[in-house]
């Protein structure tokens, strides 16, 4: 029976989960996940959770935040003067806002704190720090 190996290109249906058992990501209401193993398209963790893993094979595995978004980075908090905002925005602690870089790259930002004459923003990813729980079904390899 085959078993995913480095390079293979697989199908999964997954689902994450937190430690706490909030689901934050599945497949299973849309086509699964095909991708190839070792272009790090993936989560190092998610990859190397998968390795050895055979069709139809379900497994659960849990994954350190180092192993997958890494940890909350403090240099990728900053505080904005409201004042150099736009106005028609009034930030609340949880929306998502969005800059750009000089180079006109567009970086995703959530407004961690909302202070009188400022706000934080964070621009870590938003399962930075959080260790992961996937259920994962492999349904083919190629």
């Amino acid at each position: 029976m085959s078993q995913v190996k480095e390079n293979d290109t697989v199908k999964v249906h997954y689902t994450g989960k937190l430690v706490d058992g909030q689901v934050f990501d599945s497949s299973l209401e849309r086509e699964p996940l095909e991708f190839k193993l070792g272009e790090g398209q993936l989560i190092p963790g998610f990859e190397n959770g998968i390795l050895n893993m055979a069709v139809n094979e379900k497994k659960t595995i849990n994954i350190p935040s180092s192993e997958a978004y890494g940890e909350v980075r403090q240099e990728l908090l900053q505080e904005i003067p409201k004042n150099e905002l736009p106005e028609d925005i009034k930030p609340e602690v949880g929306m998502g806002l969005v800059s750009r870089t000089p180079e006109g790259r567009e970086i995703q930002l959530v407004v961690a704190d909302v202070k009188d004459e400022s706000i934080v923003v964070d621009a870590n990813h938003p399962l930075a720090g959080k260790d992961l729980i996937f259920e994962i079904e492999v349904l083919e390899i190629k």
